[in-house]
């Protein structure tokens, strides 16, 4: 086992954040790490905008179900799938620039995921901890206005980034059984492998350090996907320029 592996293995989400700042260099450090993701057809299609604005930070927080780290952590990111950068690229040598098709919002998606989640493990492996922020999408348009995001970018998701103050449990994922199919995805779910790990959640949330509850995945994904999940974003993305065509 290599100690990349053990630091991936070990991933936790944090959101307790010591007053201690970033020094810039580091931070440059990771963002450069984040540049070296791989990118589809070398598109580059991601921006990432640091919010050091304490107004704008708590504008942020706000908009994404008031969740106090986004102020807290000393550095919050906000990743941009941008497909604006290389459409500027076509008035440089009199060319039409033909966006809005659904496969650059998929690359542009990718890409700023991929640059992310570097950043994320070079992050962990400097001892600083993350917590990504989805609940942005929660008011798209207003987090492009308040940021003036233009034409073919939105803001797929933030990230808090800061020296933890906390120690919490690594969460079980699914056995690799269930996520691991050889050849194709084969039949039906094994119901005993989910049964048991729907166990070791419940009993993860049970005997965690905070937030305890009773609840397992099944039951957890079954209350998530029986209700609306942010119907707002398909009119906000075509409003953007994306999923045109």
């Amino acid at each position: 086992m290599t100690p990349i592996i053990e630091l991936l293995k070990a991933h936790r989400s944090i959101r307790k954040f010591k007053n201690r700042p970033v020094a810039t260099d580091l931070l440059h450090e990771l963002i450069q790490a984040g540049q070296a993701a791989a990118s589809s057809s070398f598109l580059q299609a991601a921006t990432i905008i640091r919010i050091s604005d304490p107004t704008k930070r708590a504008t942020l927080a706000a908009l994404a179900n008031h969740q106090p780290y986004i102020e807290s952590a000393a550095e919050f990111l906000v990743f941009c799938a941008d497909m604006n950068r290389a459409a500027h690229c076509c008035d440089w040598y009199d060319a039409t620039a033909n966006t809005g098709f659904t496969e650059q919002f998929i690359i542009a998606t990718v890409d700023a995921s991929l640059v992310a989640q570097n950043i994320a493990v070079a992050a962990e492996s400097a001892g600083l901890g993350i917590c990504y922020i989805g609940a942005l999408r929660n008011n798209p348009a207003e987090v492009s206005s308040l940021l003036e995001l233009p034409q073919n970018t939105y803001p797929v998701f933030g990230l808090c980034l800061g020296w933890p103050d906390q120690d919490p449990e690594v969460k079980p994922r699914l056995p690799l059984e269930i996520v691991l199919r050889e050849n194709s995805y084969g039949d039906a779910l094994n119901l005993d492998q989910l049964a048991g790990y729907d166990e070791a959640i419940r009993y993860y949330y049970q005997t965690r350090t905070g937030n305890k509850k009773n609840q397992s995945w099944s039951e957890q994904m079954s209350g998530m996907l029986s209700k609306e999940s942010r119907p707002h974003m398909l009119g906000f993305l075509k409003m953007k320029g994306f999923l045109q065509k």
